[in-house]
């Protein structure tokens, strides 16, 4: 795979689970990494231990995605430390909520489009003034985007709404030779995910997978560091389902 050597990278939502597997990495492919976390500083400052430990470079940077100057705050901070370039921008932070229909309630179809889909929208904004040729912004979609599981229709609609927003950037920023991609995980073994946690979670995962396991962070985090390198350099405006052929 292509060498990132040279190459800054910011990943969101980087302590833990598809984030941190994002940033290590990116970071074992020679990128500069900023590890971004809202309230997991232990956990943000041992992903940039781990990967100062292997010789790499990182620092983590905090902000509350959830308030709506949160990405301009966390594009200040990102330019502070690398300057006026920055290659790759991974934007894994999200969080999700399992409720019926009857259940959800203003504040939490709210909060999950203010994290989910505001702040990816305009921490893009914000960071383009430094986004050169051949950069590199992979978002994160869902499988729940794209099949009903579950009691997780506001989740997957702002999951909807990220394809819709790759597509929209790769189209306007292909010219500045930027690419713009997602990544549709399925059922993933993380913190977030106590679905996979259960005896039930697993069985029903493993019955809608062509692939028998249940994936880990790491079966992610490496089709990031993919669609962030040079190697998928003619692919765009794509949802790359990462997902062991769910629902097929």
């Amino acid at each position: 795979m292509t060498n990132l050597s040279g190459k800054t990278a910011l990943v969101t939502g980087a302590s833990r689970g598809l984030g941190r597997a994002s940033a290590l990495a990116l970071a074992g492919m020679g990128a500069q990494v900023l590890v971004h976390y809202s309230s997991g500083a232990k956990e943000a400052e041992a992903v940039v231990a781990e990967i100062r430990k292997g010789g790499g470079r990182a620092d983590a940077v905090a902000a509350d995605l959830s308030a709506p100057d949160g990405p301009h705050k966390l594009a200040r901070q990102v330019r502070a430390v690398v300057g006026d370039r920055l290659d790759i921008l991974v934007a894994n932070a999200g969080i999700s909520k399992s409720a019926t229909i009857e259940e959800t309630t203003v504040e939490d179809f709210d909060r999950l489009f203010a994290v989910n889909v505001r702040a990816p929208f305009f921490l893009v904004q914000q960071l383009l003034p430094i986004m050169c040729k051949d950069s590199s912004i992979v978002l994160v979609s869902s499988l729940g985007a794209h099949a009903a599981i579950g009691t997780t229709s506001a989740y997957a609609a702002t999951k909807g709404a990220i394809d819709t927003i790759v597509r929209h950037f790769a189209a306007a920023l292909g010219e500045r030779g930027v690419r713009v991609n997602a990544v549709a995980p399925g059922a993933v073994a993380t913190e977030m995910s106590n679905f996979t946690k259960t005896d039930a979670g697993r069985v029903f995962t493993l019955s809608i997978q062509a692939l028998k396991r249940i994936a880990q962070p790491d079966d992610i985090g490496a089709v990031v560091a993919f669609l962030a390198s040079d190697d998928a350099r003619w692919i765009t405006g794509d949802t790359v389902r990462v997902d062991g052929g769910s629902r097929l």
